[in-house]
């Protein structure tokens, strides 16, 4: 997988124009689809309202966003209502987050997020756009990048070292049994995934996660049996090889 970009095929006015031609020209010339391992991703004609790329052998769907800067905790994406419908219709594209450097025209870094993590919890709901807006009343959405689990950030490329392509298959295989679950049961396996992720150790304990158990009721007020349903999603990931059961209340992720 090359870094650098090939020459523009045409000049833009802006910059940004630019940029959005030669990182959709990386990804159509360089990418391949991580949920099958197909060489090639290809190109949607312009202007479609959400996917930018689709893989021709198993028919899933990219949407690209790219920048210079660092991607933060939140990314700026479209309207809150179209994505929450997306979301409970399960029709997500999955997310290609590249970084890239027009000095030294080339890719710095490269992680996709596969729309099985794309749960209500990593949206964000933002204020209308003020009276005065073009688009007065618009209500947009951010996602929360910092609540995706570390299990959902499948790097392509990290700080300019390209990542062996099994790797990325085998991480992205790791949480296919995600594939198979309703939105709203992988809504709480995520959250529960990501409040492991905040503990920062290989081994942990029950009691541990119940630690969480105010901030998954702010994210789930309807629910009056939190820790039960945490100890449910633990023997679920348990039962599905991601974390591993040591007795005595006590887990271990397995890597």
């Amino acid at each position: 997988m090359k870094l650098g970009f090939s020459e523009p095929q045409r000049t833009f006015n802006s910059g940004s124009q630019t940029a959005r031609s030669i990182t959709e020209s990386w990804v159509a010339e360089s990418m391949f689809c991580p949920n099958c391992g197909n060489a090639r991703l290809h190109q949607f004609p312009a202007n479609r309202p959400v996917a930018d790329f689709y893989c021709a052998k198993c028919n899933d769907q990219y949407e690209l966003k790219s920048q210079k800067k660092e991607f933060g905790k939140k990314l700026a994406n479209g309207a809150y209502e179209t994505k929450i419908q997306r979301l409970q219709s399960d029709t997500s594209p999955n997310l290609i987050l590249l970084r890239y450097s027009l000095e030294a025209a080339e890719v710095r870094s490269v992680c996709v997020i596969p729309r099985r993590f794309f749960v209500p919890s990593i949206v964000e709901k933002r204020k209308p756009l003020a009276a005065k807006a073009r688009r007065a009343g618009w209500v947009g959405s951010n996602i929360l990048i910092g609540n995706v689990p570390s299990a959902g950030r499948i790097y392509f490329i990290q700080e300019g070292v390209v990542v062996p392509k099994e790797d990325i298959l085998s991480q992205w295989r790791k949480t296919a049994f995600l594939d198979e679950q309703p939105p709203a049961a992988r809504g709480w396996l995520a959250d529960v995934m990501s409040c492991i992720d905040q503990l920062e150790a290989t081994e942990f304990s029950l009691e541990q996660v119940y630690g969480f158990e105010r901030y998954l009721r702010s994210i789930y007020p309807e629910n009056n049996n939190i820790r039960p349903k945490i100890r449910q999603q633990l023997q679920f990931l348990r039962d599905n090889g991601y974390l591993e059961f040591r007795g005595n209340g006590n887990y271990r992720l397995i890597r």
